[in-house]
């Protein structure tokens, strides 16, 4: 759904106040988070989406990892979820609904998360997600705020898997592009979220629906401050670029240069690399502010770890946009 058709729904929409909401839909972040006691909170968070790739066991990999991302994102340890399918009965053979769960199943076995249930319904489009439910201790949580002046800006994997989706659905994307792509949206979040534990984060997110300028931006609004992303260093996916040259843009891309309006600025950035930072991702990577010197040191571990990681801009004081790209 279009960003800007969510907040006008949501616009004057209240209910019930519970003090022990930690983290709700107000900042737009990435799970909400209930204090259980001052030990314990419980992080929950759903998602789920038409099918991307061609093949169904690789479809619920991808669903099931961009499901518990968003409980990774907020540092905790997703434990649990839920399965929910639309499945469109009579048209497609039982067996491709096999292979979606089968595929989603092994994926959370290798996260260590529970499925105790889920919920299905017959739907003219096949739609596959979980509902995951993680915990961690109140102080731990990550937010999508607290960004602060200074700070440096990492991301942990390359954009423009929303391209390639498009380029496959086109029948137009080489087999070793639609193979990188489908390796990092498969790859879990957990690695790069338990490495930033002993480090001083001000600001986490996991890159999604709205791009890495539309979860920047969100970033900047939550924090009152302007983020900066260096064009020329972010990664793509290799190939990425190619296609978008070729016309092969999500629709998503329009709707997220909808949402940031003119809190943007652009500066020289070529116009297919735009899109490449607006383009809506799938089980994409971390986006993480946090001082340079922790920065250094979280660098240091995640590739020790051998784990990607790149530093793509830094954090400002606000000004006239929340959101430059230089």
């Amino acid at each position: 759904m279009a960003p800007e058709v969510l907040q006008r729904a949501l616009a004057g929409i209240g209910g019930f106040q519970d003090e022990n909401v930690l983290v709700g839909y107000e900042t737009a972040d990435d799970a909400g988070v209930y204090r259980l006691d001052d030990e314990h909170a419980l992080v929950q968070t759903v998602d789920f989406f038409t099918p991307i790739v061609d093949d169904p066991h690789v479809y619920g990999q991808i669903a099931a990892a961009n499901a518990v991302s968003d409980v990774y994102a907020m540092g905790a340890q997703p434990r649990f979820a839920l399965s929910l399918v639309g499945f469109p009965e009579g048209k497609l053979e039982e067996a491709v609904l096999r292979e979606i769960l089968r595929g989603g199943a092994s994926k959370l076995e290798e996260a260590r998360v529970a499925i105790i249930g889920g919920h299905s319904v017959k739907d003219p489009e096949l739609k596959f997600g979980y509902a995951v439910t993680g915990f961690a201790r109140p102080e731990e949580i990550r937010t999508n705020r607290g960004a602060q002046p200074e700070d440096v800006l990492l991301l942990t994997k390359p954009l423009g898997t929303g391209v390639v989706a498009t380029a496959i659905k086109a029948g137009r994307c080489p087999a070793e592009v639609a193979e990188e792509a489908t390796r990092w949206m498969t790859l879990l979040n957990e690695a790069a979220s338990l490495a930033t534990r002993p480090r001083q984060v001000h600001a986490m997110t996991d890159v999604t629906g709205y791009g890495l300028a539309g979860h920047a931006f969100e970033i900047a609004m939550a924090s009152g401050v302007c983020l900066v992303l260096e064009g020329e260093r972010v990664p793509f996916v290799p190939g990425v670029e190619a296609l978008a040259s070729k016309g092969l843009i999500p629709g998503g891309v329009q709707s997220n240069r909808r949402y940031l309006g003119s809190s943007a600025d652009w500066g020289s950035c070529p116009s297919q690399r735009r899109d490449v930072l607006l383009d809506p991702q799938t089980s994409g990577g971390l986006l993480i502010s946090l001082p340079s010197s922790e920065a250094d040191r979280l660098e240091e571990d995640l590739r020790s770890a051998g784990s990607f990681v790149a530093r793509i801009g830094r954090v400002e004081q606000r000004g006239e946009v929340y959101l430059r790209v230089v």
